[in-house]
């Protein structure tokens, strides 16, 4: 516990130790990975692959010294009961803050498969990471835009089955995909330029995890839907590392997910996609509510 330096201290050594934390895993990563690379069979590949979440989630745990290092922070969680470390989950949560990913980490490792995020091709080239999050199986998407689509229709549907390629390796080996609704962090400026109609959220989009059931045949039937609340008002990442953050809550609740719902042509069927929207905004609508009771609850604290 470092709380006897300034704050701007503190945050520069945890990022100092995630950094080196990043070099210094990367290294063994790809050395697992070229073995899986080499010696492309069944068993083999299985076992490497599990052997690079391991070195993800000691990875993990290092970044979680170095918070720890920044200062104290009550994190409480709720509703992690019954949750599988080698279960097949959705993971979907409200996004505020670039912490959002440092906490969600902190609250999942090893107690669930991995967060494993649908990434754009481009950010494969993000140094280090990039090449990290190839090793470790993440699925980069390539998604056509309309306008794309209208000039080359014979791409309609490749982006698709190239991410249900992706996602075959998903069927042997467990897997949490996770996906921000909201698509972007809150702010207010956002909130008022689309006139959300919640109180704490921004309006959620729907087609990206319809997207994802649809690319996961099926595989996931279970959702864990996690709100997060920060009682501080500095909630920033740079906040996060310098050890602002003093208290936290996470509340998860585990959801069935319609089969249907892994069958059906979001961007064709207008039925289907008006179905898929009213199931989400509903979880949206409850979202809400949870967050204004906890923050009351908050009040009740202090």
């Amino acid at each position: 516990m470092l709380s006897f330096l300034p704050a701007p201290l503190r945050g520069m050594l945890a990022l100092l130790i995630m950094a080196l934390n990043t070099v210094l895993l990367v290294l063994p990563l790809l050395f697992v990975t070229l073995l899986r690379l080499l010696i492309p069979v069944g068993a083999w590949s299985r076992g490497c692959a599990r052997l690079l979440i391991k070195i993800a989630e000691t990875w993990m745990d290092i970044n979680n010294l170095a918070l720890s290092l920044s200062g104290r922070m009550a994190l409480e969680v709720r509703g992690l009961e019954g949750l599988h470390y080698h279960g097949w989950y959705l993971v979907s949560c409200n996004h505020q803050s670039w912490s959002d990913i440092l906490i969600l980490q902190r609250v999942f490792n090893r107690r669930i498969p991995m967060l494993k995020f649908f990434l754009k091709q481009q950010l494969i080239w993000v140094p280090l990471l990039g090449v990290a999050w190839w090793a470790l199986d993440f699925p980069f998407m390539k998604r056509y835009s309309k306008a794309y689509l209208e000039k080359h229709p014979e791409k309609k549907g490749k982006d698709l089955a190239t991410t249900r390629r992706a996602c075959e390796k998903f069927k042997s080996v467990p897997v949490s995909v996770m996906n921000f609704l909201e698509g972007t962090r809150y702010t207010a400026a956002k909130h008022e330029a689309q006139d959300s109609p919640y109180r704490y959220l921004l309006k959620p989009k729907s087609g990206g995890i319809a997207f994802v059931l649809s690319a996961m045949g099926g595989q996931l039937r279970s959702m864990l839907d996690v709100t997060i609340v920060y009682h501080d008002e500095q909630i920033g990442f740079w906040d996060l590392l310098c050890g602002r953050i003093h208290r936290v809550t996470v509340e998860i609740q585990e959801r069935s997910i319609p089969a249907h719902f892994s069958q059906g042509d979001y961007e064709n069927d207008p039925a289907f996609r008006a179905e898929f929207q009213r199931w989400v905004n509903a979880l949206w609508v409850e979202k809400d509510a949870r967050i204004a009771a906890i923050k009351q609850e908050s009040l009740a604290f202090v």
